[in-house]
């Protein structure tokens, strides 16, 4: 069966989808948006449906208590980069993934996750909220666990920056999959 070379509306929203880091215009990010968006995203693949991950968004009313806290978190001297850094978006979704004991359920849990927030990206963009999935040093501190209440068998991976913009990042190009493709000759 040959892939179709017709443009399909998945096919171009995978394509389109940008990681939008700055320049967020005003618009306040609603948490029954973010609702929606995640009702759809979580029926991503999940080994035994476990579906690992939970969520805390951390509003737009919420942002600049939530900076402040997370940039103390650092050395002095990087406190006010990070806060700057923390200020830009207009929300944040924080991910939150049970961790098992063993590695193959772990790296299940987190492939799942992985593709949870895919579906979560690619929607947002369809409705022009930006988004990009960071793992700043600050997700891995037992103090920015403590703020966000995670528990012990928990792992944050990541802060999904969130925000309306006006203007689409540009396009950086990939590879192509024939490139990085091989077929096993046993």
């Amino acid at each position: 069966m040959e892939l179709t070379k017709q443009p399909t509306a998945l096919k171009k929203v995978i394509r389109d989808r940008r990681s939008v880091k700055k320049y967020y215009n005003h618009k306040p990010v609603a948490e029954e948006t973010v609702i929606e968006l995640l009702e759809d995203a979580v029926w991503a693949p999940t080994h035994g449906v476990r579906q690992p991950w939970r969520f805390i968004f951390i509003e737009p009313e919420q942002t600049e208590t939530f900076a402040k806290k997370v940039a103390a978190t650092y050395p002095e001297e990087r406190q006010q980069n990070r806060l700057e850094y923390l200020r830009e978006p207009s929300a944040f979704l924080i991910v939150v993934m049970e961790v098992p004991e063993s590695q193959k359920q772990y790296d299940e849990n987190f492939g799942a996750t992985a593709c949870m927030i895919q579906n979560f990206w690619l929607l947002a963009w369809e409705q022009q909220l930006g988004v990009v999935w960071k793992t700043n040093s600050h997700i891995y501190d037992p103090k920015v666990k403590q703020i966000l209440n995670v528990g012990e068998n928990e792992k944050i991976v990541g802060f999904l920056h969130l925000g309306y913009f006006d203007e689409k990042p540009a396009k950086k190009d990939r590879i192509s999959a024939a490139e990085k493709f091989s077929t096993f000759k046993g």
